[in-house]
């Protein structure tokens, strides 16, 4: 005998997975501080006091009320120490350099070395003694060349023929253009008589308050 068929239960559909969740309160996701944004910013070019100021706000303000940008603002605080540093050591450097240099020193014009610039009267009748300037700044004269000229046995006419002719060769090829187009004056120191391997005669070049080497100037 056969048995009647049983009836099915009608499925029942289970409740989304979004409803699990009703009623379990979801942390409200917290705002980026605009200042950490903002320190970060600054400090990567360079732009240290800005970026110190902006950090120091944001992290106190991230204190009060909680926001997120901890790590931005710290992290702007390590790279502006980063660039204070690089600063100093840069100073430092650019001091020691000038000290190596002799940069605002005086000098006999003797001790003046190739390439070396000067503050001095360059008018005056002798020039003894000089000041060795940055050639980057202002400054009135630059040797050029030490030059070898056999002054033995010559008058002084002689000497300063001589040492002009040696003097204006290497002008040209400093300058870029001969003594006689040139808008620089030359001038020119006679070390001693006889003509030495590194050169007996100073050639220096100067004018109103020459700013730069002169070297390829064309002036």
């Amino acid at each position: 005998m056969t048995q009647p068929p049983v009836p099915l239960e009608p499925a029942r559909l289970l409740p989304s997975a979004e409803s699990w969740l009703d009623g379990v309160p979801v942390p409200a996701q917290r705002r980026l501080d605009r200042f950490a944004v903002a320190a970060l910013a600054f400090s990567l070019p360079g732009l240290v006091p800005v970026g110190l100021t902006l950090a120091a706000v944001a992290l106190r303000r991230i204190r009060r009320n909680g926001s997120r940008g901890r790590p931005a603002a710290l992290a702007a605080l390590a790279i502006s120490g980063c660039w204070v540093i690089a600063i100093a050591v840069a100073a430092a450097l650019g001091l020691y350099g000038e000290r190596q240099a002799g940069i605002g020193r005086s000098v006999a014009i003797a001790e003046v070395r190739v390439a070396q610039c000067f503050d001095a009267d360059l008018a005056a009748e002798t020039l003894r003694v000089v000041r060795l300037a940055d050639c980057a700044a202002a400054h009135s004269g630059e040797a050029y060349a030490k030059v070898r000229a056999a002054m033995t046995g010559l008058s002084t006419q002689q000497k300063g023929a001589s040492a002009t002719q040696h003097c204006a060769t290497a002008f040209r090829e400093f300058v870029g253009t001969s003594y006689e187009q040139s808008a620089l004056d030359m001038y020119y120191v006679v070390l001693e008589d006889q003509a030495v391997a590194d050169g007996n005669v100073l050639c220096m070049v100067g004018g109103e308050r020459l700013t730069g080497t002169m070297r390829g100037s064309q002036r």
